[in-house]
């Protein structure tokens, strides 16, 4: 590596300190030879944080709960992804000074589900549970790879029958309550919903997850309560979000640096560490 400015990065958001990427990023940055910091930022003030950051030289921000809304009115640009998804994780400062908003969510999710786990997407009957913001980001780039249909089930009906009209242009999209759900509908389960924040599980009926993938979106030292529910009723297989963290990641590196890191060891010694702790 050569004597030049190291660029700052960080992750912002309240609480952070449980935060993982500012590992993940000096892992990417060591393995692509790129010379920068990674830090977490508290904030109570989004805009004033992020102000202060990218006016003392900060070059790129990940930005998580509860600010996501927040990055994407402090950016002069917004992707179409980003728009799209109705938040940012991501914030670039391009050549010209402007702060870029952008989504890696959904890209995430696609990586992890059909690089690392090798579950098929496209031709496949997808089950999304919850329609709140963590869905919405993901979406679009599930829609991209083509899946036959897109199904959102969520506790409050008129939620998701509202999520799935405003992506009703990209691919119809259906919906309805938990209750409406019966077995052998699906090939593929997103749990999306804040369930498993609370150590609950959707009200599904138990035959639901015969013979599906089940993917949590939430990751743990443990399975979540969801991927046990599924493993205990004939899930075909079962995996967590901590490949869709990590893979984020990686996209937003890439937008930063312009070198696409090798998650896959990363992945491995994050899952290592969060087994061990």
């Amino acid at each position: 590596m050569t004597d030049q400015q190291t660029d700052r990065y960080a992750v912002v958001g309240n609480p952070i300190a449980h935060s993982k990427s500012p590992v993940i990023h000096r892992a990417f940055a060591q393995q692509c030879g790129e010379r920068l910091s990674y830090e977490a930022i508290c904030a109570e003030d989004f805009a004033r944080e992020a102000e202060v950051f990218f006016r003392d030289g900060g070059k790129g921000m990940n930005v998580t709960v509860p600010f996501k809304l927040d990055a994407l009115n402090f950016a002069d640009e917004l992707s179409p992804r980003a728009a799209r998804a109705g938040a940012s994780n991501t914030l670039i400062l391009d050549d010209s000074g402007r702060v870029q908003a952008e989504n890696t969510d959904g890209v995430g999710l696609v990586r992890d589900i059909e690089s690392n786990l090798a579950w098929p997407i496209a031709g496949k009957r997808v089950l999304i549970l919850g329609a709140g913001g963590a869905v919405r980001g993901i979406l679009e780039p599930l829609l991209a790879v083509q899946p036959s249909m897109i199904h959102i089930a969520n506790r409050t009906v008129s939620k998701a029958d509202a999520l799935a009209a405003e992506f009703d242009d990209l691919a119809s999209i259906t919906a309805s309550g938990f209750e409406d759900i019966g077995p052998g509908q699906f090939d593929l389960i997103i749990n999306g919903s804040a369930a498993s924040l609370q150590g609950d599980r959707p009200p599904l009926a138990d035959d639901v997850a015969a013979d599906c993938a089940c993917y949590d979106m939430m990751y743990g030292a443990e399975p979540t309560v969801f991927m046990r529910w599924a493993m205990e009723n004939r899930a075909l297989a079962v995996a967590d979000g901590l490949g869709m963290l990590v893979e984020q990641a990686a996209e937003s590196f890439y937008l930063w640096r312009g070198k696409r890191p090798d998650t896959g060891p990363v992945l491995s010694e994050l899952r290592q560490t969060l087994q061990l702790s």
